[in-house]
């Protein structure tokens, strides 16, 4: 905390407080306690977390909720969504930890299975969004000759592989996180941009919010006045994640936004 607090200042006092409105950081209890010192420092300075960050936290904890005491609510909701994101991990391993099983894949499927790290922004909804693109070139591959032959060392593996690639079930899973999820995606990769978003902010988690709950009830095919357990956990991760960022500049900037 006092590490990151003593970088934050020193930057600070060299362009100098008083061109300084705002400083941003990631959601982890080391930076947040080091922007609440900065505030204390310096009253004019807001410390904000990052938008982001917090968005991409949201999205982790409805994909890869955890099974914990506390959470059991939440883990019983979601945990359909881990099964899906480990099924598509499992291929993916399958496929790339084998030399002629991979060399097979680029034959039949010209984009690339790449690796995205768990670091990485959204990771999850773009390891999904990329195996539909390559769904028909995988069914392909399953198919050919050539899988029946590199398929020998781990049989039982490879028929799980091909049941899941043909189970239409499996890939309307697939196709209703990605609905649901969108938004939230959406609202990353518009944030995670040079252009200045602080004062759209306020009124895109709303809007983000409202998205999601329209693709869960066209999903569940339940009217907008019904309940939906589902949604009803969803909202509350985001909300909270909400409360979390949400600042007083993020107010402002809001009221003084022309429309």
């Amino acid at each position: 905390m006092h590490f990151i607090y003593n970088l934050l200042k020193e930057v600070i006092n060299e362009v100098g407080s008083t061109k300084v409105v705002q400083v941003i950081t990631d959601n982890a209890s080391n930076c947040k306690g080091g922007g609440q010192l900065i505030e204390q420092e310096f009253p004019s300075i807001v410390w904000t977390p990052c938008a982001v960050h917090t968005l991409n936290l949201a999205l982790k904890n409805i994909c890869a909720e955890k099974n914990v005491e506390s959470n059991q609510v939440a883990y019983e909701a979601c945990s359909w969504i881990s099964d899906i994101i480990g099924d598509v991990m499992m291929i993916k391993i399958f496929i790339m930890n084998h030399s002629m099983r991979l060399a097979m894949f680029n034959e039949f499927v010209s984009l690339k299975l790449f690796s995205v790290a768990e670091t990485h922004f959204a990771s999850m909804v773009i390891m999904l969004k990329r195996f539909k693109l390559i769904k028909s070139g995988i069914q392909n591959m399953v198919i050919s000759d050539k899988w029946i032959i590199y398929r020998d060392d781990h049989q039982g593996r490879a028929r799980t592989v091909k049941e899941k690639v043909f189970d239409d079930l499996w890939w309307d899973s697939i196709d209703y996180v990605l609905s649901f999820t969108a938004p939230i995606y959406d609202m990353i990769r518009f944030c995670h941009t040079e252009k200045p978003s602080l004062h759209l902010v306020y009124d895109m988690w709303d809007m983000m919010i409202e998205n999601v709950k329209k693709a869960i009830y066209y999903h569940e095919v339940k009217l907008v006045h019904e309940e939906s357990p589902f949604f009803q956990v969803v909202h509350e991760i985001l909300i909270d994640h909400w409360n979390k960022n949400n600042t007083p500049l993020h107010c402002l900037a809001h009221a003084l936004n022309p429309k």
